[in-house]
């Protein structure tokens, strides 16, 4: 039995998980996370235990000076909790960490523990993957299921892929087969410009999980973020024209393969979204949250009990930032299979849209 001592009961409370590494391409997914614990700041109330999880060969631990005392910060992943304010105020739980090195199953297992004990009523678990998507389009950010019922119900595509995965990948079949409702959300960063961050995805997640969960999403200096990146980068690939004319081929590919999403849909989907920032809109987020309720935890904490070692069950720069959240179901690209560019170990993952395309490895 997981013991929350800090924790009070939550309020129709949702789990947004996020990990670094294969399933992160650009940090887009974990960054987001982490807006949103910055956001509606967040307190931490449960670790997991690094040395069960961790290779330190692999995610080393780091040391810093605290005070001219050296401290040693180790690889884990955390779990925080927020309150969104408003007319109807509800609980997010915030999970960010590094996918694991080791024991996969018993690391979900312990997640779900809490997920359990929390009373979640949905996980939604980002990622980002490579694709071949040009810069200078909105984002394609695709959300996926295992659950017939709940793609039907949230519009969201049903998975049918199959080949090698990340810990997004079995976090959210072991949520289905734990009858927990789970959704990946993942954003396709451009493979020719891979390095973190890219600030464009995350807000493209942020943007898509705002509509998922029905929640304002404070963005703060995002967008204008979004849009210098992408000056940036319009500037480094005018100075080469082999790169130039290859995203002009991408553009063009993804304007005929889009020409049927430029429907009364997607307008209306945007549309939407500006009348919900213009006027708070249902769930709306205070800027600053109410985390005051969360209790002290330092001495009263107890961490959920070591699982078992075997048998565990199983567009210009000028675009508005807020078509970065354009649903695309049918990108190129989107998809995934072995061969294509790597980078930092971020890829993509089974629950990626089943769209043809190069790898996200």
């Amino acid at each position: 039995m997981i013991e929350l001592e800090g924790v009070p009961e939550l309020i129709d409370p949702v789990m947004v998980a996020a990990f670094e590494g294969w399933n992160d391409a650009g940090d887009a997914a974990s960054t987001a996370v982490a807006h949103l614990e910055r956001e509606w700041k967040g307190e931490v109330f449960a670790a997991l235990d690094a040395e069960d999880y961790y290779d330190f060969q692999v995610n080393r631990p780091t040391v810093y000076l605290d005070g001219g005392v050296r401290k040693i910060t180790w690889p884990t992943t955390r779990l925080s909790v927020v309150r969104v304010g408003g007319d109807k105020p509800r609980d997010l739980v915030l999970v960010r960490g590094i996918e694991p090195s080791m024991r996969w199953r018993s690391f979900c297992n312990e997640l779900l523990g809490f997920a359990r004990e929390l009373g979640v009523e949905m996980v939604v678990i980002l990622g980002a993957l490579l694709g071949d998507t040009p810069h200078t389009r909105p984002v394609p950010v695709s959300g996926v299921t295992s659950d017939p019922d709940l793609a039907r119900t949230m519009d969201l595509e049903e998975t049918r892929y199959e080949g090698p995965t990340g810990i997004v990948g079995i976090l959210q079949e072991a949520c289905t087969h734990a009858g927990v409702p789970a959704v990946s959300l993942w954003a396709a960063v451009p493979h020719y410009v891979s390095q973190p961050p890219n600030p464009k995805a995350t807000l493209a997640l942020l943007n898509r999980l705002e509509d998922l969960i029905d929640l304002r999403i404070p963005l703060g200096e995002l967008a204008e973020d979004a849009r210098a990146w992408q000056v940036g980068v319009d500037q480094l690939a005018s100075e080469d024209s082999e790169v130039a004319e290859y995203v002009q081929t991408l553009e063009e590919a993804r304007d005929t393969a889009e020409l049927p999403e430029a429907s009364g849909e997607a307008i209306a989907r945007e549309f939407e979204r500006y009348l919900r920032r213009r006027d708070g809109g249902p769930g709306h987020a205070t800027e600053s949250g109410d985390s005051s309720y969360l209790r002290d935890t330092s001495s009263g904490r107890t961490r959920p009990p070591k699982p078992p070692k075997a048998g565990e069950a199983g567009t210009g720069a000028g675009d508005d930032a807020s078509a970065d959240a354009q649903d695309a179901r049918d990108l190129p690209g989107a998809g995934e299979a072995p061969g294509a560019p790597e980078t930092r170990d971020a890829g993509g993952d089974p629950d990626a849209p089943d769209t043809p395309g190069p790898s996200e490895d």
